[in-house]
């Protein structure tokens, strides 16, 4: 697995975790966190969204928030990404993603349902002055 400042390696089985919790849910923004340990063990910890309007905004359930960090620390795995799905919008951040970003080392991934047939999910990582795209690679199942 690779992991830079300039591309994140995903594997297959977590994106399709991320990108059902996305089409499961069409009319909202999911939100989630990405856990991942020194051995790039990955996990996914959907929680749910309790923005006041949740089509336009994400606001992540704060004990759901806190269960998942514990459990990140149970499996001996740090915050990685942060996650949010945009039911009508690209995959880009929106200045409310800018100006609420509060967490300046993990990557922010953004899955677009704004798409005919097949999902767009990019990756973005925290610059002095916003967010810069990152490249997000798929693992293959094979090794």
């Amino acid at each position: 697995m690779t992991t830079s400042n300039t591309s994140i390696t995903l594997p297959r089985p977590l994106v399709n975790k991320i990108l059902r919790h996305a089409q499961q849910n069409p009319d909202i923004e999911v939100c989630g966190l990405v856990g991942s340990s020194s051995d790039h063990q990955m996990d996914y910890y959907p929680i749910d969204n309790v923005a006041r309007d949740p089509h336009y905004r994400f606001l992540m359930d704060g004990p759901q928030q806190i269960g998942a960090i514990k459990q990140m620390r149970d499996k001996g795995q740090t915050l990685y990404a942060i996650v949010h799905s945009h039911p009508t919008a690209d995959a880009q951040p929106s200045k409310l993603d800018l100006s609420e970003n509060s967490y300046p080392d993990a990557f922010y991934i953004i899955v677009s349902l704004n798409t005919k047939g097949v999902l767009e999910m990019r990756a973005f990582k925290q610059v002095e002055n916003g967010m810069q795209e990152v490249e997000l690679i798929l693992e293959s199942d094979e090794e």
